[in-house]
């Protein structure tokens, strides 16, 4: 039996995945990239967010997009974003939920409700934006999005 390790790195926007089998040269080692597209920050402390981390990251954020929930929206390095928004109902609370890049949206659907996923958002299309769907997991709040 072969024995594996991860390692785990992170830069503001990628998350890797490293795997390398003990049992094999390091040249066999394998490497999967998780990237985040949108990493959505909902709170009440909209501008103090921004300015934490505008300070903290040297970002600057847009004004307020429509199309995502009038989001402020700041770059993120790889390619994805980062916005930040108001709760849009009185019950929606406070959460941060990265959205990770997928080339089908349909089939990383099907995997995560095989998994256990239960959806509050299906495959939504936003305009000029991409298309996206949210699914709890574990306790957690999961987004998949495809440009």
């Amino acid at each position: 039996m072969k024995t594996l390790i991860a390692f785990l790195t992170m830069t503001f926007g990628t998350i890797a995945f490293t795997t390398a089998s003990f049992a094999e040269a390091p040249d066999n080692t394998e490497i999967n990239t998780v990237q985040v597209q949108y990493l959505e920050i909902v709170t009440p402390e909209v501008d103090a967010t921004c300015a934490a981390l505008a300070a903290q990251h040297g970002v600057t954020f847009s004004e307020p997009e429509p199309m995502l929930g009038n989001a402020r929206v700041a770059d993120l390095a790889g390619g994805g974003r980062i916005g930040v928004r108001a709760p849009m109902r009185e019950d929606e609370e406070p959460v941060v939920r990265p959205y990770t890049l997928v080339e089908d949206i349909e089939a990383a659907i099907k995997a995560a409700e095989e998994a256990g996923g239960e959806f509050a958002m299906r495959a939504t299309e936003i305009p000029g934006q991409g298309t996206f769907a949210i699914y709890f997991l574990g306790g957690i709040q999961h987004g998949l999005w495809q440009n």
